[in-house]
């Protein structure tokens, strides 16, 4: 991996520090005099980690194809700016679908640089159908209490009790929510965007999305290119191939990166007695699984808990020390309580996490075509299989309703673009979530874009999570528009964070997440599954 970077920028590799000035907008900021009026009456909802948090909220039409219609309400928040310089609106999202961007808002106002935040109203929101905003869609409570089916099918009735879940869930989100689900996609939450911009009462809006959300970002700005001023997307969505063939990438991509945590672990042998041999854990991990199969650790994890578990692990590397510690303790000393309560931190389902899928699939299913005929699915998902172990089953159970939908779905959105100001994407080259290739794409989809490249990084979201590189680009196109300018695949490249370290107790990992508590927080915003 470290051979890419010469690569990736071809004979001059841009690094922190060296950046091109390029305009962001004919017209310079406005100052807090200038603002224009609100249509949102916002309200203090401040919490101790974020004391300067307000809410609000907004109504939008269900379809706006017919502003007068059934109406929903749309849940708001911002930090508002405090400096004389005032440059409009930033909004933000954390992925998904179906991700609660309330308290996103706040992260990011205190992740900034303070003089850069100050210039900006920080808008967090919940996309229509998500969290606070009404109604919130719960298809199916409890559809992931445990035990679940084991996910790989290896007989008839696991692979039928499988499709069952699959398709009740389906029907239930029909019979609950039919006449939502139609405008429950990423076309008509972007239309929600630029109406929460008009009651903002700003002429443009500057815009940071996360994972899906930048895929929602791209598609906003090829509706409304005139209404882009900034435009930031962390771990870039493949717009090309949403959604089927983007969930059977990452299975490859995940599958390399659980890898990477079993040879992290046989690098750790002293703190784990796991093996130096990567292959020979990744044997005890996949009998690990088996034994759940046949007998759930504490009567709640099996084997599809299990993979629910070390998924995460997939995204964010800070939850290594902790979930080795998990593995090690069942396999070397019979003890399944912390795998237990491994599940309970990074597996198990709540309310929260009911609505979010519930968004999930709506969205995905919505927004693109997926095979109905499930031998298709069949067939494709067993030849990733025996390639990439780790996580194709799951993430296939995981989109299978799609399968069965009860609405038919859309086209894909062409989000070629080259009417927008200069644009700035971040991305990590070992990436599991959003592969590398999509950030690549987009970088050519988007005519004036910048592609900012974490060499060596295997992280899901990794700006503001503690790499001083990554950040100091952010803030210097935040504060003027600034952008770097390369000459290969990435304008710029900054060097990973190192990988943990073992934890000195259990628990203390997932606090600090790769040596940095903004890492942890900022991943326990993105969530699982984008």
């Amino acid at each position: 991996m470290r051979k890419r970077a010469a690569a990736l920028c071809g004979a001059a590799v841009v690094m922190a520090g060296t950046f091109t000035a390029v305009p962001a907008e004919a017209s310079a900021p406005s100052t807090a005099n200038s603002v224009h009026t609100s249509k949102l009456t916002w309200k203090n909802c401040a919490t101790d980690t974020y004391p300067t948090l307000q809410c609000a909220s907004l109504k939008v039409p269900l379809d706006h194809r017919r502003p007068h219609g059934e109406q929903i309400t749309l849940a708001l928040s911002r930090v508002p700016h405090t400096a004389e310089t005032y440059q409009g609106p930033l909004l933000v999202n954390p992925g998904g679908p179906g991700g609660s961007g309330l308290t996103l808002a706040g992260f990011v106002a205190s992740a900034l640089p303070k003089e850069v935040a100050a210039q900006y109203d920080v808008i967090g929101f919940d996309p229509r159908g998500v969290g606070k905003s009404e109604p919130a869609l719960d298809c199916e409570p409890g559809h992931f209490d445990p035990v679940r089916p084991d996910s790989l099918p290896s007989t008839p009735a696991i692979e039928k009790a499988n499709l069952d879940r699959a398709k009740s869930f389906a029907a239930a989100c029909g019979e609950k929510y039919g006449h939502l689900l139609p405008y429950v996609n990423t076309t008509s939450a972007v239309r929600d965007m630029d109406a929460v911009r008009r009651a903002l009462g700003a002429e443009k809006i500057n815009y940071f999305g996360y994972s899906y959300g930048t895929y929602l970002g791209a598609v906003y700005a090829r509706f409304f290119p005139e209404r882009v001023r900034r435009l930031v997307l962390d771990s870039v969505v493949d717009p090309t191939d949403v959604w089927y063939e983007a969930n059977l990438n990452q299975d490859v991509a995940f599958d390399d990166r659980h890898r990477a945590f079993l040879a992290w672990v046989a690098e750790h042998d002293a703190a784990y007695r796991l093996g130096t041999d990567p292959e020979k854990i990744e044997a005890k991990w996949y009998a690990m699984r088996s034994a759940l199969a046949r007998k759930p650790a504490g009567g709640t994890v099996g084997a599809s808990e299990l993979e629910d578990t070390f998924i995460p692990g997939g995204y964010y590397n800070g939850y290594w020390p902790d979930l080795a510690e998990a593995f090690a303790a069942y396999v070397n000393d019979k003890d399944p309580e912390p795998l237990v309560d491994a599940y309970e931190d990074f597996g198990a389902v709540d309310a929260s996490g009911d609505n979010g899928y519930s968004i999930y699939t709506s969205v995905q299913c919505r927004d693109a075509g997926w095979p109905r005929d499930w031998r298709q699915w069949r067939k494709d998902n067993w030849a990733v299989y025996a390639k990439a172990p780790f996580m194709t089953w799951n993430n296939a159970w995981y989109n299978a309703p799609c399968a069965f939908w009860p609405v038919d779905s859309l086209r894909p959105v062409n989000v070629a673009n080259g009417k927008l100001p200069p644009v700035l994407l971040f991305q990590a080259t070992g990436d599991a979530a959003t592969p590398y290739q999509g950030a690549v794409t987009v970088h050519h989809l988007l005519a004036r874009s910048s592609l900012v490249v974490e060499e060596g990084g295997g992280n899901h979201g990794i700006t503001l999570s503690g790499n001083a590189c990554l950040d100091e680009h952010l803030a210097a196109y935040l504060t003027d528009g600034t952008v770097p300018r390369g000459y290969g695949e990435a304008d710029a490249v900054c060097e990973a964070l190192p990988d943990p370290k073992p934890a000195a107790s259990a628990g203390a990992s997932a606090k600090a997440g790769s040596g940095t508590a903004k890492g942890s927080t900022l991943h326990g915003l993105l969530g699982f599954r984008s």
